[in-house]
């Protein structure tokens, strides 16, 4: 999701693809939809793997991804990253642009609690609990918990990918090194898990504690 963004509405660069210079929210908005492309093979190859399987399927699979970035040289520019990436409001005096990209950001993130709580509480959700607390019996009902596993899987990675896209506009700045393990997959882990899985409003508060201490 960073790159894609990154790619899309920097500057051109000689170093790296793209430097297309499209609008910001063009780029987030392909963020999310490159991630879930991505995700969508990556959910049918793993989710058959249960638990400790699954997990360890998966950050093999992200830091694959992570190296190939590393050294596509002429995708990403590799090691040393894409730089100029714009950020919205960056045209603002101080502190008023930092002010405006966080009430950007807690707009986003107040917009998608909002979808996800009303996700959850129809159909597709309460099929999606069923399937967390007894799969064979979801499946034993005629729910397909496979699909509904995938869907979930995809539609998780096209947030994240979201994520990675104001990411990179934040810092305005990214490289491989700033997807390392502990950070993009490891501490975000212990949000959840602090915060408790399955529920999205400790999501937001595991997230803000774990971040806060860090």
């Amino acid at each position: 999701g960073a790159y894609s963004s990154a790619i899309l509405t920097a500057r051109p660069a000689a170093e790296h693809l793209g430097g297309f210079g499209l609008p910001v929210p063009l780029g987030l908005l392909a963020a999310a939809l490159l991630a879930g492309l991505i995700a969508w093979p990556i959910g049918r190859l793993t989710l058959r793997l249960k638990a400790d399987y699954l997990a360890i399927a998966t950050i093999g699979i992200a830091e694959i991804l992570r190296l190939v970035l590393k050294n596509e040289q002429g995708l990403t520019n590799g090691a040393i990253g894409i730089s100029h990436i714009p950020r919205p409001f960056e045209s603002l005096p101080r502190p008023y642009d930092e002010l405006a990209f966080l009430a950007l950001v807690a707009g986003i993130a107040l917009a998608l609690y909002w979808g996800l709580e009303r996700v959850r509480r129809a159909p597709w959700g309460r099929i999606m609990r069923a399937i967390r607390d007894n799969e064979a019996s979801a499946e034993a009902a005629g729910k397909n918990a496979m699909q509904f596993k995938l869907e979930a899987f995809v539609f998780g990675s096209m947030i994240m990918g979201l994520g990675g896209g104001i990411y990179a506009h934040y810092v305005k700045f990214i490289s491989p090194e700033a997807f390392e393990p502990l950070l993009s997959t490891f501490i975000v882990w212990v949000m959840l898990v602090v915060g408790g899985s399955g529920n999205n409003r400790g999501a937001i508060a595991g997230a803000l504690a774990i971040w806060g201490m860090w």
